[in-house]
């Protein structure tokens, strides 16, 4: 019975610690990103509460979802001579500029974040390594693992974290209701729960994203002429 009951405290401590780093108000930057959907709602692919859980599903399922999912399980893993060839895969795996900055820039944000304000041993195991960019996954990745949180916990939670933001994009873009935009993430967490099992299943070498619209939707975004996002 107590050993149930420290595993369960030990695991909601990591799900606190959890809600917090992935939260809106953790100062990653967010909310300014949308991931091509801003151009994706202009062009009309996006209206509704459907073409939008349909767009992030997709988006999820075989583009940047499945792929950072994928990038982050084996962080949590590695050791430290093969944590360096996953940073330089995680870094190079974006097929746009904006989609590069968005993860880059977040990366960053997030590791000089939790180093400043969550300090903990091992915070500078891939620093040790690797002293370029570092991909918003594996950023992630690297803090949970420095303080002890379940991969099981930190995948899930962050492909939700991933899936909200982009509703909330198209909550103020479409517009859609604030009501909607919980239906929409109420109906991908199954969606999520499947991503990130078969996270844990897939290599990081093998991975690859094929969510077309999406990409293209991210270089059109590059030039499109009224923007509120930065992606």
């Amino acid at each position: 019975m107590i050993t149930t009951m420290t595993m369960s405290t030990d695991a909601s401590d990591g799900m606190l610690t959890l809600l917090a780093w992935l939260s809106p108000a953790f100062p990653v930057g967010a909310f300014s990103y949308s991931h091509g959907l801003e151009w994706a709602i202009e062009t009309g692919d996006i209206t509704d509460l459907a073409s939008l859980v349909a767009w992030v599903g997709d988006v999820l399922e075989a583009g940047t979802g499945l792929v950072d999912a994928t990038i982050l399980h084996a962080a949590m893993t590695l050791n430290d001579a093969d944590l360096r060839d996953l940073a330089e895969l995680a870094a190079a795996l974006h097929p746009t500029r904006e989609r590069r900055m968005e993860s880059l820039n977040q990366g960053r944000a997030f590791l000089d974040t939790v180093s400043a304000a969550w300090p903990a041993p091992g915070l500078d195991r891939l620093a040790r390594v690797w002293d370029g960019p570092v991909a918003y996954p594996l950023a992630v990745a690297m803090a949970a693992r420095a303080h002890g949180i379940d991969a099981r916990l930190v995948v899930p939670a962050y492909l939700q974290a991933f899936a909200a933001n982009l509703v909330s994009a198209a909550v103020r873009l479409v517009p859609l209701g604030q009501t909607d935009g919980q239906r929409a993430v109420e109906k991908l967490l199954p969606l999520i729960r499947r991503v990130a099992a078969e996270a844990r299943t897939l290599s990081p070498e093998t991975v690859g994203g094929a969510c077309l619209r999406s990409d293209i939707a991210s270089m059109r975004h590059e030039t499109q002429y009224t923007r509120l996002f930065r992606s």
